[in-house]
């Protein structure tokens, strides 16, 4: 490992003045289930790594109809809290999927978000919730939508001197989700996942769909015409059907050294069909 200098500041405000201080140099060490690898690999060479773990970032609450989490919760909480079943069970199901207990354990949420693997659970999770994160620097704090967070492969659209502080995510009283993927291991990134919420109105209709993917590009992905598809109708077979064959039109996966393209375009439609029919039934069950 390359050698570098720690440190463990005590206030998010100085933490924003170290990054701002080291600039390029720093990297932000979290749960460090991401960048600790990546500094094994030495895919990384920071002079300084920023431990911002001790600082009162984590933790779950429910305002005005969106559930704010702090950007250190960890994995583990996402699983286990009432609150996040109760408020928004889709990110509970993505929490389960992740790695393993020591890894869901010390991993953060927004470690996740910000080390962006276009495979993650997370990502895919809060695309289809539409999300919005906080970042903090020492120029203030700024919110941006998560559909504009994740810009490439692990690559995101925060500066270089910004700290991810807060995730927070529309309640999903009502709505059906599913969490649907194939890895090649237990606990491995996926070949491919799909997240779906769906709700259902009082005439039995979609309501509301959503769709988004990960392994299937260089950032988690979503399937609008898919979703545009179910919306206004009965979710009846032919319909599901429908939403499954336009998402695989739409998502054009890459082929890598574990699975080949056509395999993915294959587990596009598969998992796509189980998520819908796992998620329509639990919207149906409360509707």
């Amino acid at each position: 490992m390359h050698p570098f200098a720690y440190v463990a500041p005590t206030s998010l405000e100085e933490a924003a003045a170290l990054l701002t201080q080291h600039g390029p140099e720093a990297k932000v060490l979290a749960g460090g289930q991401s960048l600790i690898p990546i500094l094994n690999y030495r895919l990384a060479r920071p002079g300084v790594v920023i431990d911002i773990g001790g600082l009162p970032l984590d933790g779950a609450r429910e305002v005005d109809g969106r559930l704010h989490l702090g950007a250190l919760t960890r994995h583990a909480e996402l699983e286990e809290s009432a609150l996040v079943a109760r408020a928004c069970p889709l990110l509970r199901e993505a929490a389960r999927l992740v790695g393993n207990v020591r890894v869901r354990a010390l991993g953060t949420l927004g470690g996740s978000l910000a080390h962006a693997d276009p495979a993650a659970e997370l990502p895919m999770a809060v695309l289809a919730l539409d999300a919005r994160v906080t970042a903090a620097s020492t120029r203030g704090t700024r919110t941006l939508a998560a559909a504009d967070l994740f810009s490439g492969y692990l690559t995101t659209a925060l500066a270089a001197d910004e700290i991810l502080t807060e995730i927070d995510v529309p309640v999903t009283h009502g709505a059906g989700v599913a969490v649907e993927e194939q890895s090649r291991r237990a606990g491995d990134f996926a070949v491919v996942a799909v997240a779906a919420v769906v709700t259902i109105d009082r005439r039995g209709r979609v309501d509301d769909a959503r769709l988004a993917y990960a392994g299937v590009g260089a950032t988690p992905v979503r399937a609008t015409a898919a979703e545009d598809a179910l919306r206004g109708h009965e979710p009846v077979a032919e319909r599901l059907a429908r939403a499954v064959e336009l998402a695989r039109a739409a998502i054009e996966p890459p082929s890598d050294a574990f699975v080949s393209a056509a395999y993915r375009k294959l587990l596009i439609g598969v998992l796509t069909r189980r998520a819908l029919t796992r998620a329509v039934a639990g919207a149906m069950a409360v509707a």
